[in-house]
């Protein structure tokens, strides 16, 4: 039996990867602050599953998780996904330092709480693997999302790092990067990036999970998501930086 642990589990992308893992016969344990959409999600699953409120800006929230999910799992984990996380879109001066810091808290802080938690469950688990949420703004600076681009370039670098290191303890590290995706998180901005305009929130929850699925099948460390967002890595290798930033500063105004 494999056993999959997802945080930010209640909506959108963790949602969505929960309900096609557990298709798949795996058991899924569900982490988020949202309690009753956890449980609701729970129920919808077919299989044995497992759920708790977590926060993951919260050490002692994190480990009183890991607890639960050991004792349900009988101390296996065969997949981690770092799937929490939060945005805030507008102009750099005008969000908050509160929100700046916040998105590196949960973000970053959080996801390295959640790895760290997560070691010595992956190490007991052959062939165990992590999984973590990036973004297509990891490949260059995103004007409007300087913060959260911030945030994946430091979740790209992680994941390097620990791919690296981890394999020594049959641990494969992996990253997903993804352009804009519909979800709960992007919908509620009341900021208007010129780029989401010009390029379009055209992947769902869904076809992300679909995504996730083929890269826990892979040896990837990046897992690139989209047609338009791989020419586009294609472009930042065969050229000099200074064509992306052009392409950026076209895309955000």
């Amino acid at each position: 039996m494999n056993y999959m642990l997802i945080t930010g589990a209640a909506s959108g992308i963790g949602a969505a990867t929960a309900m096609r893992f557990a298709q798949q016969g795996w058991r899924v344990g569900l982490l988020d602050l949202n309690g009753p959409a956890l449980e609701k999600l729970k129920n919808r699953l077919e299989g044995d599953h497992w759920s708790a409120v977590c926060d993951v800006t919260d050490a002692d929230s994190v480990c009183e998780a890991f607890r639960g999910f050991s004792e349900f799992s009988a101390g296996r984990l065969d997949l981690l996904l770092n799937s929490a996380g939060i945005l805030h879109v507008g102009q750099f001066e005008t969000i908050t330092m509160a929100d700046h810091a916040n998105m590196i808290d949960i973000n970053v802080t959080g996801l390295m709480r959640v790895c760290h938690e997560a070691f010595p469950l992956l190490k007991a688990t052959p062939d165990a693997r992590v999984i973590n949420m990036s973004s297509a703004s990891a490949l260059y600076g995103t004007p409007h999302f300087a913060s959260y681009s911030a945030s994946k370039f430091a979740v790209r670098g992680l994941t390097e790092a620990l791919n690296v290191e981890w394999q020594d303890h049959d641990i494969f590290v992996q990253d997903i990067m993804t352009p804009f995706v519909k979800t709960p998180m992007v919908d509620r901005q009341t900021f208007k990036a010129p780029v989401i305009d010009r390029l379009g929130v055209n992947l769902k929850p869904d076809d992300l999970a679909k995504e996730i699925w083929k890269a826990h099948l892979s040896k990837d460390v990046h897992h690139l998501v989209g047609l338009q967002f791989k020419s586009l890595v294609l472009s930042n290798k065969l050229f000099p930086s200074a064509v992306t930033r052009r392409i950026m500063t076209i895309l955000s105004h």
